[in-house]
């Protein structure tokens, strides 16, 4: 199988494109910088530029996971620089489907369980309805895009990936010198729900959805165990063997974070996996301890 990934120097990309097995998959990446190797196809989304178009053809499938990181004071540059990197991009790889002869038979594009926003202990599924606020208007307008890749026949799938926990990225990686230290601890209430998917995990279920063609539309890239922030520090601080005693209190975060903060770090959403669970997809960590066992232990 023949696929094209994008965002190949993210965690996810990263660990995907590691994890996989090159007897099984032939594999290429869309870069943003000139860099001399093989399989590699320089592209400049917001440029609206590819070296080659044609080296597009006959892919069985692409898998999109560009999109600038959301950490961060959400001033109105920011913001726009996280929409447009979800948004142009995949608006642009879709036009360029659009004048292949062979498209892709399958497009993975990442999305984001923000897609329902903050929505306290409301049990969450790809049947569930949008939230709102800017980061589900990302994902909407994100999703949008993508899914016009079905007028040309193509499959599409909209991955709604939950917090990823990798000790080389994401929020684990920030986490884990100060749990460490004995400097972790409860943030705001620790009532929020983390909806979670191990590093491991992400990557098996791009493989099994590359490999399963009845499965498309949204689907929530979570484990079957999402936890409040309380459940997840109590779990983390024990299996570290630590304390976690310093609670950081909710004004705390509004005052560095501003609205990221309000709406990622303090909100919470119980998103269940529905679709990969009823497809059949096992899952590798269903719970957090053997997660974080695996992955800080290690």
């Amino acid at each position: 199988m023949k696929i094209l990934v994008s965002g190949s120097s993210g965690t996810i990309g990263t660990h995907f494109l590691n994890a996989v097995s090159s007897d099984s998959f032939e594999l290429w990446r869309l870069v943003r910088s000139h860099r001399e190797g093989e399989n590699m196809i320089f592209w400049d989304p917001q440029g609206g530029h590819v070296s080659d178009p044609s080296l597009l053809e006959g892919f069985d499938a692409v898998v999109h996971l560009s999109g600038e990181n959301i950490i961060g004071r959400w001033t109105e540059e920011k913001k726009n620089s996280i929409r447009q990197s979800r948004v142009l991009s995949t608006r642009y790889l879709v036009d360029l489907f659009s004048g292949l002869q062979n498209p892709p038979k399958t497009f993975i594009c990442a999305s984001a369980i923000g897609y329902y926003g903050d929505r306290g202990e409301e049990r969450l599924t790809e049947r569930s309805a949008i939230g709102s606020g800017f980061f589900p208007d990302v994902c909407r307008e994100w999703e949008e895009e993508a899914n016009r890749a079905s007028d040309l026949g193509v499959r599409v799938i909209n991955l709604r990936t939950g917090v990823v926990l990798s000790p080389k990225g994401g929020i684990l990686s920030s986490l884990l010198l100060p749990f460490k230290m004995g400097l972790g601890g409860v943030i705001g209430s620790g009532q929020q729900y983390l909806s979670w998917i191990s590093i491991e995990d992400i990557s098996r279920i791009i493989v099994y959805l590359l490999e399963h063609e009845e499965v498309k539309g949204p689907v929530n890239a979570v484990s079957p165990s999402p936890m409040t922030n309380r459940q997840f520090t109590t779990t983390l601080a024990r299996i570290l063997r630590r304390p976690a005693w310093f609670a950081v209190p909710a004004f705390a975060i509004r005052l560095f974070f501003g609205e990221m903060g309000r709406c990622t770090i303090l909100a919470g959403s119980m998103v269940l996996p529905e679709k990969l669970l009823s497809s059949g997809y096992e899952f590798l960590y269903k719970d957090l301890d053997s997660a974080l066992e695996d992955i800080v232990l290690e």
